[in-house]
């Protein structure tokens, strides 16, 4: 039996995500045994990455229930400034969170979980650009590869998708 055999992943996306941010972590866990869903604004849509990379969505946002999944990926880019405005986007994070699921967020991902507000009193990380975002949401911020509390996982930037990436295994093995 693989170590996530039975568990199932999402991740979201829409345009300028950043590529390695969403395909690196959807086909780790993958490897590993684990479901992965990518969600957009529209299921069967096509969405470019930062670098051209194309990533077709599985569902639509406005369709998923939190309780179909183990847990959240928030990958990077430009994306999220926009995602982050999409009341379902917000809502089903906030159903990640309340529930003690997986949220993880890497480099400008973070920005969605901030919009949702519950990032008060964990301890993050994410990309430099971000870090004021972080700590005036109440984050508390650690410049590390990657920052584990709870049900909660942060990285940096893509060369930390090893750590990020093993330590959301090592948080939903269970």
């Amino acid at each position: 039996m693989s170590e996530l055999s039975g568990k199932k992943f999402l991740c979201f996306v829409g345009e300028d995500y950043e590529d390695l941010e969403l395909w690196y972590p959807k086909l780790r866990l993958i490897e590993a045994g684990a479901e992965f869903d990518v969600a957009g604004q529209d299921a069967g849509r096509k969405y470019l990455g930062k670098h051209g990379y194309p990533c077709v969505s599985d569902i639509g946002i406005s369709e998923l229930r939190a309780a179909d999944y183990d847990g959240l990926i928030c990958a990077g880019g430009w994306m999220p400034d926009k995602l982050r405005r999409d009341s379902d986007v917000l809502r089903i994070t906030r159903e990640f969170s309340e529930s003690s699921k997986l949220v993880a967020a890497i480099c400008h991902g973070g920005w969605i979980p901030i919009s949702a507000g519950i990032y008060r009193g964990v301890k993050v990380t994410g990309s430099p650009g971000i870090r004021d975002d972080l700590v005036n949401a109440g984050a508390l911020f650690e410049d590390k590869s990657v920052v584990v509390d709870r049900h909660f996982v942060s990285s940096r930037k893509p060369d930390d998708l090893p750590d990020f990436c093993r330590e959301i295994i090592r948080v939903c093995r269970g």
